[in-house]
């Protein structure tokens, strides 16, 4: 069980705190949904939820491995649904695998297949498109 608690902060913003190790982040509604865009909204926590999920399973298999994935990054791009209810409707995720993983074939599918595992991943409604893509440099 993890506990976070949130703090409703006028105008649209929150502040949240995870309670096992006090780390703090805001919220703010975007821009094109009354907010500010001052700092992640609730949805781009999801986009970036999935992005290091994905990215920490990989870890897990990369250290079982033995294949450094260190500076390996990723881009998540969130689009929201143009017609009601407001969702979001497709995330696309892009890997930038360094040439120091040096993975084989072999390895670079166990990699893939572990990135599409992930609890987030997995969580998704299946009518949220997700698109991955994995260059290795």
């Amino acid at each position: 069980m993890v506990e976070i608690n949130l703090t409703y902060q006028p105008p649209l913003h929150t502040h949240a705190t995870h309670a096992k190790s006090g780390q703090t982040l805001w919220t703010d509604a975007p821009v094109d949904n009354n907010g500010k865009g001052e700092s992640f909204s609730p949805t781009d926590l999801l986009a970036t939820s999935l992005g290091a999920c994905m990215l920490t399973i990989m870890g897990m298999i990369a250290a079982r491995e033995n294949i450094d994935i260190a500076g390996t990054k990723v881009k998540v791009i969130k689009e929201m649904t143009a017609t009601a209810p407001r969702r979001v409707g497709k995330l696309t995720v892009t890997f930038q695998v360094p040439a120091s993983a040096n993975a084989t074939e072999v390895q670079r599918q166990k990699l893939i297949n572990a990135a599409h595992t992930c609890p987030v991943h997995r969580s998704l409604h299946p009518d949220i498109e997700v698109v991955t893509e994995f260059n290795w440099e």
